[in-house]
């Protein structure tokens, strides 16, 4: 069964209807995400949603966008810092990578640990079992490659890892949570911060000032101008791919800290789903939505990941990607059972 919800009659409707997005759950309404009026001049974008997260799930609501992988498959994931545990598992997205003939793709990271170099970071990733299910390929293994911005407020080109020219088409396949710098992690993080090599990464997250990870610490750049310097990244990816990329968000371990702490805090809601879009800044905008309509409760209090998003601005990247023609933050949301 098929249940269409636009997301302005989403912002209007009553609790009865939108129960259908969480039967366990009551939702606030999701306007309680919002600081911007949603724009109408333009067909809505197409979400689907689930609220089974398995792997037959997985492979459902990728079934379900029409919109199939071809060629060699990047299949865009964080493996996860040693320590923490609350990234997508291998279990989890085991058949639809097979399902794709897929390669697992990262790129170091441009903070100590051990995912910043390569050796340590195909490490990591067997740990986590990852090489169990597939090939892992670390992006920047052998060094970047330039891609060009649209918007160059702040950064002029994008640095991601070279390997990613062997690919002919992306799933970004996202674990959307909390975040230290970002406020939230979804699609529009990883396919910018998580697209870039450790370099990029430095160049993002001080907005253009350096690529130099070594001078990262000393030139963060200013929050919304980071912020929007990961919109400007994301859009690069989705420009070169073109056609040739699609997006899902699992909206499990609701973690307020991201894949890249490795002594994350325990998450304090439920579970939620497993969302997918062609379109990225419609899919991580319903994402903040559900996490932002559920009405608190003992063991399910959306309180702290809304605070840590609200802290770090953290709405502005989905409100900026749609600013510079990423997507829309219109949507109608489709219930898949």
């Amino acid at each position: 069964m098929k249940v269409n919800i636009t997301r302005r009659s989403w912002i209007k409707s009553t609790t009865a209807t939108l129960a259908l997005l969480a039967a366990d759950r009551m939702l606030l309404p999701a306007c309680a995400a919002d600081s911007k009026e949603v724009k109408t001049d333009h067909e809505p974008s197409k979400v689907w949603m689930t609220k089974k997260i398995s792997p037959a799930s997985l492979i459902a609501i990728y079934k379900a966008l029409e919109h199939p992988a071809q060629g060699r498959v990047a299949v865009k994931i964080s493996t996860g810092e040693p320590g923490g545990h609350h990234f997508l598992q291998p279990a989890l997205i085991k058949d639809l990578v097979h399902h794709v003939n897929g390669t697992i793709v990262e790129c170091n990271t441009a903070y100590a640990g051990r995912r910043s170099r390569t050796e340590d970071h195909l490490q990591a990733a067997k740990e986590h079992g990852f090489l169990d299910i597939a090939q892992v390929d670390i992006m920047d293994a052998e060094g970047e490659i330039k891609l060009p911005v649209r918007d160059m407020k702040h950064i002029k080109h994008n640095l991601v890892g070279s390997h990613l020219k062997n690919y002919d088409f992306m799933i970004n396949l996202a674990h959307f949570k909390g975040h230290a710098m970002g406020g939230f992690g979804g699609v529009l993080k990883n396919q910018s911060i998580g697209v870039a090599s450790a370099n990029g990464k430095a160049y993002i997250h001080s907005a253009g000032k350096t690529a130099d990870v070594s001078q990262l610490w000393d030139n963060l750049g200013e929050q919304d101008a980071f912020l929007e310097s990961m919109a400007a990244a994301a859009q690069s990816v989705a420009d070169y791919f073109g056609e040739k990329i699609l997006y899902i968000n699992v909206v499990n371990n609701l973690s307020v800290d991201c894949d890249c702490d490795a002594h994350p805090h325990a998450p304090e809601m439920k579970d939620i789903g497993i969302l997918a879009s062609t379109d990225p800044v419609a899919l991580d905008q319903a994402c903040l939505d559900l996490v932002f309509a559920v009405t608190p409760s003992e063991g399910d209090d959306n309180r702290p990941l809304i605070e840590r998003i609200e802290s770090k601005h953290g709405r502005h990247t989905v409100d900026y990607a749609e600013q510079i023609g990423l997507g829309s933050r219109n949507y109608d949301l489709v219930m898949l059972e």
